[in-house]
């Protein structure tokens, strides 16, 4: 192995050692059907021998825009983790910072695979086609599919192999084994053949997510996740955070190209958000037209009930919903603490009124304390199940609230925006602690806001669904238990009280 300076780089004694392999292998008798067998279960070892990858930034510093695929421990590690998790049958995420070469990294284990492993067929997607496949673009991933193919030695490209023929549009056949690499982008990622492994690029950005995993859910055992973050409520957040999936970090720090010269060079030259989303790996500060920022749910998350001492009465909020993929939630929370969550599906109002009196009498059992008060949203579903409360053993507690009603405080538009006012000033001061859950998290932090005739307007539960497929229950639930201050007298109420 060449000694390579990563930061002062000079190809040309790879080139020559590479030229000096090359004629060995056609001078000796059955080298290379030896080197094809061995290859074949040593991805690395082929990428670093033959691999090439392509930097335009080094025209103007005097050095080949094409040049050796010299890998670097870290990246050796996500060939072995790929090969792992494909031969393993199960589904993988990469997080990344910027600038790792991982595009590159997924385009050579593609070949490997393409060229050693007959009948295979390596899938990519992305969220355009242009990233995927544009002629003589070189951001697109087949055209560096391509010219990783063409810097091969022949002796090692199929037998039969004729680029014109054989690279058609999101398609690279091999004419010797019947492998394949295909692409496909937006909406129809997961709608072709199945596959031996999908590449999921940028899957974070994804308009669709969920339709698209559930897509490939069917033809793939293995789906590789690969991106930057892009804040919290997306399904690329919660796949990360799970613990159901085997991750794989690319973060800036592994690359010995780096140092923290370079680190402050981008925080001078870039945005915040940029820096956090795209060299940070930071899910919590990766948006920038999130209300509420993650390091304030973080730090409530990080406490546990025996951090904090609980007063008051129980403030419970009740987001109510259709039938169908969205979930009834309700939230308990006493001052400074939240109870965990309960969800419940396929209730109609008065099972749901029925199913939270029931854990309201096991709470207050074990707790002791009583109900200050209920808070549910009377626009939509949450009115019959408000009713039948009304009618129950906590009926004085009950109030239901429009949350559009338009406010007179010169401040919020709207109940819905007080609402989300109220609890992250509640956040701010700090010493408050809330269930350690991932999809609780990851809705508080991605509803948007904006403002609208000088006033705070929250992202609708309408406009948040469109944007990811499904309702902010669990996080429309806890910011119910700010709408109101005392137990309501009677009826419904069409503005807020005072803050909690």
């Amino acid at each position: 192995m060449i000694d390579h300076d990563w930061r002062n780089p000079d190809y040309e004694p790879i080139w020559a050692e590479r030229g000096r392999r090359l004629q060995l292998i056609l001078e000796t008798d059955g080298m290379a059907k030896g080197l094809k067998e061995h290859y074949k279960h040593n991805p690395v070892d082929f990428i670093c021998d033959w691999g090439v990858t392509f930097d335009p930034r080094n025209a103007e510093i005097g050095l080949p825009v094409t040049i050796p695929f010299a890998l670097f421990d870290k990246q050796k590690e996500f060939i072995d983790w790929t090969k792992d998790r494909w031969q393993g049958r199960e589904d993988g995420l990469a997080e990344k910072s910027r600038d790792m070469g991982v595009s590159w990294l997924c385009v050579a284990f593609s070949v490997w695979m393409w060229l050693f492993w007959p009948g295979t067929v390596v899938g990519f997607g992305s969220r355009k086609e242009e990233y995927v496949d544009k002629l003589g673009d070189p951001k697109s991933l087949f055209w560096k599919i391509r010219v990783f193919i063409d810097y091969l030695p022949p002796i090692f490209r199929p037998v039969g192999f004729n680029r014109n023929e054989h690279t058609p549009h999101m398609r690279i056949i091999n004419p010797e084994n019947g492998a394949a690499i295909v692409g496909e982008a937006g909406d129809n990622i997961g709608r072709g053949n199945r596959t031996s492994i999908y590449f999921k690029d940028e899957s974070a950005f994804y308009e669709r997510p969920d339709a698209i995993d559930a897509a490939l859910s069917q033809t793939s055992n293995c789906k590789i996740d690969v991106s930057t973050p892009n804040g919290n409520g997306n399904p690329f957040y919660k796949k990360r955070h799970s613990g159901k999936i085997k991750v794989f970090t690319f973060h800036w720090r592994d690359d010995p190209r780096k140092d923290a010269d370079w680190y402050q060079k981008q925080k001078d030259t870039l945005d915040p958000v940029i820096v956090a989303q795209e060299i940070d790996i930071d899910y919590n500060a990766s948006t920038s037209d999130a209300y509420i920022e993650g390091e304030l749910v973080a730090s409530a998350q990080n406490l546990g009930p025996a951090d904090v001492s609980p007063i008051g009465g129980f403030c419970v909020g009740i987001d109510a919903a259709h039938f169908g993929d969205d979930e009834s939630v309700v939230t308990v929370r006493r001052g400074s603490l939240t109870l965990p969550q309960r969800s419940f599906r396929e209730l109609d109002g008065p099972e749901l009124a029925a199913s939270v009196e029931q854990m309201l009498d096991e709470i207050i059992q074990v707790n002791h304390g009583e109900v200050a008060y209920i808070v549910i949203e009377l626009d939509g579903p949450g009115v019959s199940c408000y009713d039948a409360l009304r009618r129950g053993r906590y009926a004085d507690k009950v109030a239901g609230v429009h949350t559009g009603a338009r406010q007179s405080d010169h401040v919020n538009y709207n109940l819905r925006s007080l609402m989300w006012r109220r609890a992250k000033d509640y956040l701010e001061v700090g010493g408050r602690s809330m269930p350690n859950d991932t999809e609780l998290k990851s809705q508080l932090c991605s509803v948007k806001y904006k403002y609208k005739e000088g006033l705070l307007l929250m992202q609708s539960k309408k406009e948040y669904k469109a944007d990811f497929g499904k309702s902010p229950d669990r996080a429309d639930s806890w910011v119910l238990t700010f709408a109101v201050q005392d137990a309501p007298k009677s009826g419904p109420l069409r503005r807020g009280l005072k803050m909690v």
